[in-house]
């Protein structure tokens, strides 16, 4: 039984910037549809479609999503916009190019969405956005990088932020194991899924995370064992 009563920080195989480019890709899909399986970005939406509901100037909106990835939680918020009459306009930015590209590939060219490579800690866009969101992402920082991504966003939002990730929970941490293979996703994303959870977080650390930084913020959780940190809902 592994210890989950702290993170712990193992390698992931993704990260290795030299893992074929093929099999990025190939995980890189996988985990889109490990988001779609898990309704990782159904949180996420209707956190969004709630602050846009009350907000008078919803009729146009900005939106950063740090560590886009493959763009799916950005498409989605597109068409959610497209539903609502609502005109978008999203940036994602990913520190890894392969991830850019394979984002760029897999969205409609008329999608109101840019990507830009960047490093998610150092990125300042020209004017800050309406919206900062942020999905599985915080668990690959160090401690203090999370307490820096948080005085980030909260400065930086314009309306709200929010940052999903995973709630460290032995339950998640062996049952995506069971899941992976049966839904027969690439054996790095199963050797990576649980590595996430094992970085991931308590209530307790994100309280702590928030304290650090000086910023007062709403913790949530969700299934599927996601904790939900951010600005108040309107």
């Amino acid at each position: 039984m592994i210890d989950l009563s702290r993170r712990l920080m193992l390698p992931e195989v993704m990260d290795d910037p030299a893992l074929d480019p093929a099999v990025y890709r190939r995980c890189l899909a996988d985990l889109a549809r490990v988001n779609r399986v898990t309704m990782t970005h159904r949180a996420t939406l209707a956190w969004l479609d709630r602050a846009l509901g009350v907000w008078p100037g919803a009729a146009h909106f900005t939106l950063l999503d740090l560590a886009s990835g493959h763009g799916d939680k950005l498409r989605a918020i597109a068409a959610l916009a497209a539903r609502r009459g609502w005109r978008a306009t999203l940036v994602g930015v990913d520190l890894n190019p392969r991830a850019t590209a394979a984002a760029i590939a897999a969205t409609p060219p008329e999608a109101p969405i840019r990507y830009v490579t960047a490093d998610a800690l150092r990125y300042s866009p020209e004017t800050p956005p309406d919206f900062i969101v942020s999905s599985q992402f915080t668990h690959h920082l160090a401690d203090a990088e999370v307490v820096e991504l948080l005085g980030r966003v909260a400065a930086m939002a314009r309306r709200g932020w929010l940052i999903a990730d995973l709630h460290r929970h032995a339950v998640p941490y062996y049952g995506f194991r069971w899941l992976a293979r049966l839904a027969g996703w690439h054996e790095i994303v199963r050797r990576d899924g649980t590595a996430s959870i094992a970085r991931g977080f308590t209530r307790r650390d994100w309280q702590r995370y928030l304290d650090a930084a000086g910023v007062r913020a709403e913790i949530g959780w969700t299934l599927p064992f996601r904790h939900l940190v951010g600005s108040a809902p309107p």
